[in-house]
């Protein structure tokens, strides 16, 4: 993740200007202006900053993209590997992936909300839409995996579902806002009881 990043440019460049606080500028300077429509040098006035103290962390603009959505999705893929979406049984898997990508989401909002919204025009943008295909591909395993099990409805298509819970779960980034006083345990909390008492098998 970026994160990690982040402490090998601490000190970088202008100081408070780090890895990391010039990849959280970059991604709101993209959602105002639009990816394409941001220049570097846009960045550069944002930040206060000459364009070669930028080029001292990153080699183009392309490059900040990448590690933006790279982040989201580290952040994504690392749920997939906490222990609780590796043991116990299905549904139980299911759940915890769906409350901690909402936990994610929320954590780092301006960096998956950057991820939900590139549309593969460039290299960068397709190799992570190819990602996201991967994810969607675990979860809607899991998701089979759980219907098996004779947790879920039978009836249900299991990619389809696993792409309902996760619209449901990436709606939030359309009015979620920090500042709105909403925890993101009661996000997650609220997402995961509408999800799953809806989905549950009843007897």
């Amino acid at each position: 993740m970026a994160g990690a990043a982040t402490n090998n440019g601490a000190g970088r460049g202008r100081p408070g200007y780090d890895l990391d606080s010039l990849l959280r500028t970059a991604v709101k300077v993209f959602h105002e202006r639009g990816y394409d429509g941001t220049s570097m040098e846009d960045l550069a006035k944002r930040l206060g900053i000459t364009k070669s103290a930028i080029y001292y962390h990153v080699s183009s603009k392309q490059e900040l993209l990448r590690m933006s959505v790279d982040r989201a999705l580290d952040a994504l893929f690392a749920v997939l590997d906490e222990p609780e979406s590796l043991e116990g049984p299905a549904i139980d898997r299911l759940h915890h992936v769906v409350r901690r990508s909402v936990e994610v989401l929320v954590d780092e909002l301006p960096f998956v909300t950057l991820l939900l919204r590139v549309r593969g025009n460039s290299k960068v943008e397709r190799q992570a839409l190819a990602r996201r295909r991967e994810f969607d591909h675990l979860v809607g395993e899991l998701v089979a995996e759980a219907e098996r099990s004779g947790s879920l409805r039978l009836d249900l298509d299991p990619a389809l579902t696993s792409r309902l819970l996760f619209g449901m779960v990436n709606s939030v980034i359309e009015w979620y806002r920090p500042r709105q006083g909403l925890t993101k345990e009661e996000i997650a909390g609220t997402v995961t009881t509408i999800a799953f008492e809806g989905l549950k098998r009843r007897e």
